[in-house]
């Protein structure tokens, strides 16, 4: 009965294989149930494969095996056609050419000037003898280089051979995977595909003579090696750019001098209170809320990072990038909170927004300074902008993100017991979500740190500006000085946040 069973479901495999590979279906139901009757690893030989790598794998559909296959026959071509073909020390050739015409009328100008009786006889003499000494030394790189040409032929057709075998040894496995994919209903095509054939030929036809032609010929034509660009369209587009900024900056400067006044009075009143007070006051109080919220052992470290701050003459510089710091994490935590819980009960909204934070997370920071100046000139606010853009997705997305994975059964009961929708949020959704809610702010605060140093070049001053003159004269003590006050004072920061959402979920 057994044998029966196993016969039948046999039989049902090699079916599903013929299906499945439509061309050679024996051989593959063969070489199938080899890999799948040993628990190790079982190379099988697949000579079409082997032979013709890409094209196999284009008409068979494993289109990985084909890209995997392609790149490394392309690399060991090139090696081979470098070494054949390639002008090897072509480059070195022309330049000691080049030095060595040079030399030689150097030396005709000093046996001319020696036999005119002229005293810069020897000058030149000498001039011509480093010229020539220099084209000596191409000439030996020049003949290193073109020795090295039956290596590179080795290389290649090693590593054409060993291609060859991998790609042999390696195709039924993989063909065997795609199938038990197949097999338990993945959308993988199957059969064999002359329409993908072809297309793959056609790549290959392309790929291959171009890139040849472009590693073995020393001076290819200049439309293969650079994109035939017109610089009018740059320019155009350029000067339309500038048009349209200059437009929207003249067109919208109540409504930016407007953004502006209001983050300066935010940002002047946190310097007020961090930079003018008494600093004995500051860091009294810095301590005591450490203390309070974050425990004993950060107020130690709290301790020892202001200290390290006041000693070094970081004191004030310090408190206004905390100011810069607190402004723009503070903006960020007030619209990014809500933002996120919008994102979280609208899908509509979380479509819209999602692409837009992907934008902001990945545009390059000192972009986020173009369009910054261009609208709010340059300044604090300004650098707080360009940090409230770099440091806004963090909040969103983890806001978002909590209150999505707050279990749908504690909401159901909720309502159930007749809590408003406005509670339902307050006080269970929230206080649910506020593990990811606080990384978001954990991010956000990270993330506008690392905004100071590249807000500074806006005018945004702070120690951001002692990193900056750092870089400029390669003052290496200064940088890590620097950078290490940045640090301390992002991580005060953090670990009192940190410390202030443990200890109201200890109460």
């Amino acid at each position: 009965m057994n044998d029966m069973t196993e016969t039948t479901a046999q039989s049902e495999q090699t079916k599903s294989v013929h299906r499945f590979a439509e061309r050679q279906g024996h051989y593959y139901s063969k070489q199938f149930e080899k890999i799948q009757s040993s628990n190790n690893l079982t190379l099988t030989f697949n000579l079409s494969a082997a032979l013709f790598g890409p094209l196999w794998a284009s008409a068979r559909n494993v289109w990985g095996f084909f890209w995997a296959s392609t790149i490394a026959t392309l690399v060991a071509l090139v090696q081979l056609g470098r070494g054949l073909w390639g002008e090897l020390g072509a480059d070195e050739l022309a330049r000691a050419e080049r030095l060595g015409n040079k030399s030689q009328e150097m030396a005709a100008k000093a046996q001319a000037a020696l036999e005119a009786g002229i005293s810069n006889a020897e000058v030149l003499q000498r001039n011509a003898d480093n010229l020539q000494r220099a084209a000596d030394k191409f000439l030996a790189a020049a003949d290193t280089a073109a020795a090295g040409a039956n290596q590179l032929m080795l290389w290649g057709v090693l590593s054409l051979i060993a291609i060859t075998l991998i790609q042999g040894f390696l195709a039924n496995i993989f063909y065997e995977q795609k199938y038990c994919r197949w097999r338990a209903g993945s959308t993988d095509t199957s059969g064999f595909s002359q329409q993908n054939l072809l297309v793959g030929a056609v790549m290959l036809a392309v790929m291959f003579p171009l890139t040849l032609y472009r590693f073995t010929v020393a001076k290819p034509v200049e439309w293969l090696t650079q994109f035939p660009a017109d610089k009018a369209v740059f320019s155009g587009a350029a000067s339309w750019l500038d048009e349209g900024f200059d437009n929207v900056a003249l067109k919208g400067a109540g409504f930016f001098d407007g953004i502006t006044s209001t983050i300066r009075v935010l940002l002047d009143g946190l310097e007020v209170v961090l930079v003018e007070t008494p600093w004995p006051v500051i860091a009294m109080v810095i301590l005591v809320i450490a203390w309070r919220m974050a425990g004993p052992r950060v107020a130690i470290f709290t301790l020892a990072a202001l200290a390290y701050l006041a000693f070094l003459g970081y004191w004030e510089k310090s408190m206004a990038t905390v100011a810069l710091l607190g402004a723009a994490a503070t903006l960020c935590v007030l619209l990014g909170v809500p933002f996120g819980i919008l994102c979280a009960k609208s899908r509509t909204i979380d479509t819209a927004v999602r692409p837009v934070l992907d934008f902001m997370q990945t545009m390059p920071a000192f972009v986020y300074l173009i369009p910054i100046i261009a609208f709010f000139g340059t300044g604090k606010p300004p650098g707080i902008l360009a940090t409230l853009i770099f440091g806004m997705p963090p909040v969103v997305r983890l806001t978002a993100l909590g209150i999505k994975q707050v279990p749908e059964s504690i909401v159901e009961g909720a309502l159930a017991f007749g809590c408003t929708r406005r509670k339902l949020l307050l006080d269970v959704e929230i206080p649910l979500a506020m593990p990811n809610i606080m990384a978001g702010v954990n991010q956000t605060i990270l993330m506008c740190l690392s905004m100071v140093v590249i807000a500074s070049l806006i005018g945004a001053e702070g120690l951001g500006t002692d990193v900056l003159q750092a870089l400029q004269f390669a003052a290496k003590g200064q940088g890590l000085l620097a950078g290490l006050a940045i640090l301390f004072c992002a991580m005060i920061i953090d670990r009192i946040v940190q410390g202030c959402f443990k200890s109201s979920n200890r109460e």
